[in-house]
């Protein structure tokens, strides 16, 4: 979602320094801890000694009031438009409640049914979240279609059986090595749905490994 979607990263690092100067965590490795990363689990490195399921709700509600500067990605509508509605799904590290608010918020068609954090036990970078959107598609992890713009996103697809394009919007390209293609946003990727099958023609920047 954030960074292949929408852009809520000022949003989100305001959020972070915001819950560190709370909990006394040094700011700038709050914020470079929760990028790519389910809130449990950067709580759970950050400080272990807190409930974690008390402090996801104090970030979720810090990250639900702020929602300013909030924007919809390049190539993003156009590519959902292409898109028949059940076959595409949104994994993000994001809980249910955050991940709709935000999308609602841009403007784009939120799905039926997404996997969550609050969805999945284990987050990226382990490929749990990944198998449970390919489930949840009915299709085999083979089949499905990665994008993602974090290391540890691009690891967890690539480990889950799936292609991976990664965007650069937001991560360095030699931070994306997991992925199997690199483009620049989402206007670089074109969709068409023929026979029941969906058919993508990427314009990549470069290869990776």
């Amino acid at each position: 979602m954030d960074g292949i979607l929408i852009s809520s990263i000022a949003s989100v690092e305001r959020s972070w320094t915001k819950w560190a100067h709370l909990r006394n965590v040094d700011a700038a490795l709050t914020r470079e801890t929760a990028h790519g990363r389910r809130a449990v689990e950067t709580i759970g490195l950050l400080r272990p000694d807190l409930d974690p399921e008390d402090e996801l709700k104090v970030i979720e509600d810090i990250e639900i009031a702020d929602n300013e500067g909030l924007t919809v990605l390049p190539g993003v509508l156009a590519l959902l438009a292409a898109l028949p509605a059940d076959r595409w799904t949104v994994v993000t590290s994001a809980t249910q409640r955050l991940a709709r608010i935000r999308m609602a918020a841009g403007g784009i068609p939120v799905p039926a049914r997404l996997v969550t954090a609050d969805r999945v036990t284990r987050g990226k970078p382990h490929p749990e979240p990944f198998l449970a959107g390919a489930a949840l598609l009915g299709v085999a992890p083979a089949d499905c279609v990665v994008f993602e713009d974090s290391a540890s996103g691009a690891q967890a697809g690539r480990d889950a059986g799936c292609t991976v394009v990664a965007t650069t919007f937001s991560h360095p390209i030699e931070s994306l090595d997991a992925a199997h293609h690199l483009v620049r946003d989402l206007t670089d990727v074109k969709a068409e749905a023929v026979r029941g099958e969906i058919r993508l023609q990427l314009t990549p920047i470069a290869e990776s490994r």
